[in-house]
């Protein structure tokens, strides 16, 4: 099975409502499309976000660092080669994370079909279903409250929110796990006061994601030890090192692997092992992404047993889906595909602008 072809096109997947964070509001999902084709006829599947804020990758970047680095890399080689493949994917160039994590999960995709296996079962297969968790837009209170009580009548029992937390919290009552997600905006001292404080008014949070700057480990371990809410690294985590680092430390009590910031499956693998081996829970995310790399995350998500959080709700934030196969997304409820690979079939015909 030879690589004959990367071929890259845009997709736009309208989202059901504006989504708002304090680093940007985001009407619709314009992802970046990979495809594999081989000699077989066999094509692998790949997706990336220009999540520009936070990886630094803006479309034009994504483009650029396949078509100029990791294609020439692939192009002409036999799949057999797997790992020399998956290592020229991170070695083609710096940086450029999500360019890399379309080009990998579109390699593992090829994988599975190449042996007629589902990539979560080559993995580890540790289940099939899985059940996400929603985030609340940022808006003021009441119409946080308002959103918070949708989701649970859509059936979701854990919500993850920025802000607002108290609204949430009296909208949706005791029985729903509340996370938060803090996008660095505290300094050390602040985080351990205003955690503890959010424990003593009774707002029971399960953890909080990313209390301080990412570069700020000492800070993150001072929250670990002081704070009484279990403490997710996120944007501290870029790379297997990264992550390797936080656990010998106990900078974090959790750590977050999401396929944009750590280049992929592999290395999503590497975390995941190292995890096991430390005995750190894991939590796997994504940026606001469509269905094709999503679904890569879901393969993993159902291989690992270490990953026990999940937070995949891209697909059903978006009001349409333009993928055909690949796993089933029902609101929180998560199943993933028994096809070979990750049981993407194509698209929605006219919904991918092709750049050939």
């Amino acid at each position: 099975m030879k690589i004959t072809q990367v071929r890259l096109g845009r997709i736009s997947t309208p989202l059901r409502v504006p989504f708002k964070t304090a680093l940007r509001t985001v009407n619709s999902v314009e992802d970046v499309i990979v495809e594999l084709h081989t000699d077989t006829g066999a094509v692998g599947y790949g997706e990336a976000p220009p999540t520009g804020v936070i990886t630094g990758d803006t479309t034009g970047a994504i483009l650029g660092a396949i078509q100029d680095h990791i294609a020439p890399a692939l192009l002409g080689r036999d799949l057999d080669e797997f790992e020399d493949l998956t290592a020229a994917v991170q070695k083609a160039l710096v940086h450029n994370t999500s360019a890399k994590a379309a080009v990998d999960m579109a390699l593992w995709d090829l994988l599975g079909q190449k042996y007629s296996a589902p990539v979560y079962r080559m993995l580890g297969g540790a289940r099939r279903n899985i059940v996400t968790d929603i985030t609340i837009s940022v808006n003021p209170p009441e119409e946080m409250a308002r959103d918070a009580r949708t989701a649970v009548q859509r059936g979701y029992d854990c919500l993850k929110v920025k802000v607002g937390i108290a609204a949430v919290r009296q909208a949706v009552g005791r029985d729903i796990k509340l996370r938060i997600d803090a996008n660095q905006a505290w300094n050390a001292k602040q985080a351990v006061r205003i955690l503890n404080q959010m424990q003593e008014k009774g707002l029971d949070i399960e953890f909080v994601e990313q209390p301080v700057p990412a570069a700020d480990l000492e800070g993150m371990q001072y929250v670990t030890r002081h704070a009484d809410v279990p403490v997710l690294a996120d944007e501290s985590v870029f790379s297997p090192a990264d992550a390797l680092r936080i656990m010998q430390t106990g900078a974090a009590d959790l750590v977050n692997i999401k396929l944009m910031k750590c280049g992929g499956i592999t290395n999503a693998l590497r975390i995941a092992a190292a995890a096991e081996v430390y005995g750190v829970e894991c939590m796997i995310g994504c940026m606001l992404e469509a269905k094709i790399s999503v679904n890569a995350a879901v393969e993993l998500a159902c291989a690992k047993k270490i990953i026990t959080k999940i937070d995949l709700d891209g697909p059903v934030l978006c009001s349409e889906d333009h993928i055909l196969g690949g796993a089933v997304f029902d609101e929180k409820n998560i199943t993933v595909s028994d096809a070979p690979g990750m049981g993407i079939q194509g698209f929605v015909p006219g919904k991918v602008s092709y750049l050939d």
